[in-house]
């Protein structure tokens, strides 16, 4: 139904000159009556491509096989795109030395996966008073992992949260 709005087919077409293109067909500029007919003769319907050119350009094609063709390519389309994952790692302002280093190598296989990381240091209660603690676990969590990814947002307080975000580095 949504391709019928898109591409308004035969006498739905309201401009008066179009630009015909398809098989077995002459490319060039006729009037909408005559462009029908031509359409009407081979026994397919004539769909209009794009709109917004001057004159709109139209295309002779069978409308069920040009609609197929259209969800054929959307559904390529839609398969080449990356879908984007991102995993969060939780810190506290007083996080040891073993879990963080826990949570690097955690981030190394996240970011070897090719999945962005929001990590972030939640501070509770009043701990929010050791905000510099939290800047500085983030640092050293950025230094940790500066051959596997790059800082995408530089770490940021929001709340009882300071997080920031990394990407994986693209492979060479």
């Amino acid at each position: 139904m949504r391709d019928e709005v898109s591409n308004r087919i035969n006498h739905r077409i309201t401009a008066k000159e179009v630009r015909v293109t398809g098989e077995n067909v002459t490319v060039g500029i006729y009037p909408i009556d005559v462009a029908l007919k031509m359409a009407q003769d081979q026994g397919l319907d004539l769909v209009e491509i794009a709109a917004g050119a001057s004159p709109p350009v139209c295309r002779i094609v069978d409308f069920s096989k040009f609609k197929y063709e259209q969800k054929k390519k959307n559904k390529e389309l839609k398969a080449k795109a990356v879908k984007v994952v991102i995993k969060e790692i939780r810190f506290g302002p007083n996080t040891s030395e073993h879990d963080f280093d826990f949570k690097v190598k955690h981030a190394k296989s996240f970011l070897a996966e090719g999945a962005k990381i929001k990590a972030y240091v939640h501070f509770v209660g009043r701990s929010i008073v050791f905000s510099d603690r939290g800047r500085d676990l983030l640092a050293r969590f950025t230094a940790a992992l500066t051959e596997d990814g790059k800082v995408e947002m530089e770490p940021k307080l929001e709340g009882k949260r300071m997080f920031l975000i990394m990407a994986p580095r693209p492979k060479k």
